[in-house]
């Protein structure tokens, strides 16, 4: 059964740093992407990052991009989202997704499985 399970979200001032956890399991095999996704309150959800599991390569949304970096372990089995310089708006619940046909892009629709979430909240 697949499972992704998300951790590492908590309170931050802003200007902070937090580095969020997707736990991988039961996958068939190791050709998938993973990508972060967040949604603020009363808001659609919208894409951060994308990695491919395959070749690591990457995709970051202009929404906040050069504030994270999306990397995965060796194992290919854990994937990071690190969020710098957060600011309010920032705040949200925090998904990573799997899309089993690596399309890298971040249309939520394209990914097949997705983690329960994670509160980020950036607050003084």
């Amino acid at each position: 059964q697949v499972q992704l399970v998300e951790s590492g979200g908590g309170l931050v001032q802003p200007g902070g740093s937090l580095r969020l956890s997707c736990a991988a399991s039961g996958f068939p095999h190791d050709y998938y992407a993973v990508g972060w996704f967040r949604q603020a309150p009363g808001k659609e959800r919208e894409g951060v990052a994308c990695i491919s599991n395959e070749d690591s390569s990457t995709y970051y949304s202009e929404s906040m991009k050069g504030r994270v970096t999306i990397s995965k372990d060796n194992s290919g089995k854990t994937f990071y989202l690190q969020l710098n310089d957060l600011k309010s708006e920032d705040t949200g619940v925090y998904y990573c997704a799997a899309d089993m046909l690596m399309t890298m892009d971040l249309v939520p629709k394209e990914y097949d499985y997705w983690g329960q979430g994670t509160q980020v909240t950036v607050s003084s």
